[in-house]
């Protein structure tokens, strides 16, 4: 190995130490609510029941769409609002299924998504009649 691989190699070292420990910290953080902030807590309130039951990286999705919350127009926040009071309803079964039907309809063909999309129209609006 010559004289700069040899610097490359102990600087990305270097790196990664210092960096490590602060990435280790990181991905244990637990985002408890009380952690939160007043905003976010209010955002998210229909949550708070099952927030220590979240594990770590639904509660940093979460904590985003908080976060973006006062960004969004008014029927986003309502829209945001609707579906996580709607979530928060689902039993732990229901919400396994809602994760495992959003993970096959991602890896559908858009085509597939759309007939769906059209299919779910349909149905809504023959259940409104």
């Amino acid at each position: 190995m010559n004289r700069r691989a040899a610097c490359r190699a102990l600087l990305a070292l270097g790196l990664y130490a210092a960096a490590g420990p602060a990435l280790a910290q990181r991905q244990r953080k637990r985002y408890d609510w009380a952690q939160l902030t007043a905003e976010q807590q209010q955002v998210l309130a229909p949550l708070k029941v099952d927030w220590e039951n979240l594990p770590p990286e639904r509660r940093r999705k979460w904590i985003g769409i908080a976060n973006r919350y006062p960004r969004m127009a008014q029927h986003e926040q309502e829209r945001v609002q609707r579906r996580m009071q709607l979530w928060a309803n689902l039993s732990p079964e229901q919400r396994e299924r809602a994760r495992a039907n959003y993970r096959r309809m991602a890896k559908a063909s858009a085509e597939k998504r759309r007939r769906l999309r059209q299919q779910w129209a349909e149905y809504l609006a023959q259940k409104s009649r």
